[in-house]
């Protein structure tokens, strides 16, 4: 099993400051409150609007700046767009109370990265990274290419699934799919040339550095599409790590049995109809770092949230769960969030919160509705997120019966959950 040089150490230092406590939801013009109408969990649910569709990132990306004066997040103006590509940048300033929209940022998947430190956020087009500060007034930069040379005059489907920063802050993570190729590397943000760690001729993507470790990155085997034929191929080992220099290691390199039985088709794409499955690697999916890089966390589908200690074999079962679709921990590893988002029908549709401590669930979410006409192609989970020094949970929600942007307090959570 590939694994780091070092493990870490576990972190003694201090935490930094955090800010002003998060009443500035209860207090802002900018949202509205939202209880569910089962659990009584309130959120806080941004009805200040930009853009007719609102969307939080994708969850293993931070969206706010550290100081809580910036969150980011996703727009688009259908019919235009897609998941792949059209959607564009808005952003909440707090301190002004102001929603501001960037029509610049158009960005390709669901690769913008935020600097939590400067607020500037960063983003994927075509061959090229750009980013730009928060202020309305500031001019975007161009940060990075990926090179020519190997793009071949060829337009990429992707230039990163979902950016992030090495753990020493002077690079962001790619994982280029071109035609029938993949590139994992790094692109410095000094604007030195692209790193090529690995080129494979199946698609692996999802990658993210690891928080502790800037020569190591998590990427993940994925389902892809023939450009030329539309055949679609399904990912047989999820889960892999590289470090720069050596080849890819998956993460369980034996088969791990299981019971042979129908997994349903890729609801990404039209007409994938189901296929069989015995290997359970194959029913592992949307995973993430832990924040102090010691555990990699992921959905087996089917069975739960597990985790995975490095330099270990055998995982965990965190959250028991026969329909969880994506998940995400605190820094402390002692709560979780996740969506479940099953099928058609809206009773079996949620977003729920397990206080480990106490083994107690809640949802946040109790029904949530069916999607409007014609979104489909925007990829609308809730893809719930810890942000704000895991004092907030972003989300997106459909309960008003349009795409928006959500919060709800951790705090609160917590105490129901006591």
């Amino acid at each position: 099993m590939l694994i780091p040089d070092t493990l870490p150490a576990v972190r003694t230092t201090p935490p930094r400051s955090r800010p002003a406590p998060v009443h500035f939801l209860e207090t802002s013009p900018l949202f509205t409150r939202w209880k569910d109408p089962q659990s009584g969990v309130e959120s806080f649910l941004l009805s200040k609007r930009v853009a007719p569709f609102q969307q939080s990132f994708y969850f293993v990306n931070t969206s706010f700046s550290a100081d809580g004066r910036y969150y980011w997040f996703y727009v688009a103006f259908p019919p235009a767009g897609s998941a792949n590509q059209g959607r564009s940048l808005a952003l909440i300033d707090f301190a002004e109370n102001r929603v501001h929209h960037f029509p610049e940022t158009v960005f390709t998947d669901a690769s913008p990265a935020v600097d939590p430190v400067t607020g500037e956020v960063y983003w994927c087009t075509g061959l090229e990274i750009w980013k730009r500060p928060p202020e309305p007034e500031a001019a975007p930069v161009l940060v990075n290419r990926f090179p020519g040379e190997l793009a071949r005059n060829r337009r990429p489907w992707r230039l990163a699934t979902h950016m992030t920063f090495s753990a020493d802050r002077k690079a962001l993570n790619l994982d280029v799919e071109i035609g029938k190729e993949w590139y994992i590397g790094h692109a410095p943000l000094d604007g030195s040339d692209f790193v090529l760690w690995q080129k494979f001729d199946h698609c692996y993507n999802h990658a993210q550095f690891s928080p502790v470790d800037s020569n190591l990155q998590l990427i993940a085997e994925d389902h892809s599409v023939n450009p030329l034929t539309g055949e679609i191929s399904h990912y047989q080992n999820r889960l892999w790590l590289i470090r720069h220099g050596q080849p890819a290691h998956p993460l369980f390199p034996k088969p791990i049995a299981a019971t042979t039985h129908l997994r349903g088709g890729n609801p990404h794409y039209v007409n994938d109809t189901a296929h069989i499955v015995s290997d359970e690697r194959s029913m592992h999916g949307h995973e993430w770092w832990g924040r102090d890089g010691r555990h990699i966390w992921y959905v087996h589908y089917h069975r739960g949230i597990e985790r995975l200690r490095l330099g270990e074999s055998v995982p965990e079962l965190m959250w028991p769960h026969t329909s969880l679709s994506h998940a995400h921990a605190d820094a402390s590893e002692r709560y979780l969030v996740a969506d479940r988002i099953p099928g058609e029908d809206p009773a079996v549709r949620q977003v729920l919160f397990l206080n480990l401590m106490t083994g107690r669930e809640t949802n946040i979410v109790s029904r949530l509705p069916s999607l409007p006409p014609g979104l489909t192609r925007y990829h609308v989970h809730p893809h719930p997120q810890f942000c704000l020094q895991d004092r907030l949970i972003a989300y997106t929600t459909l309960v008003r019966g349009m795409v928006d942007v959500a919060f709800v307090p951790v705090e609160s959570l917590i105490s129901q959950t006591a």
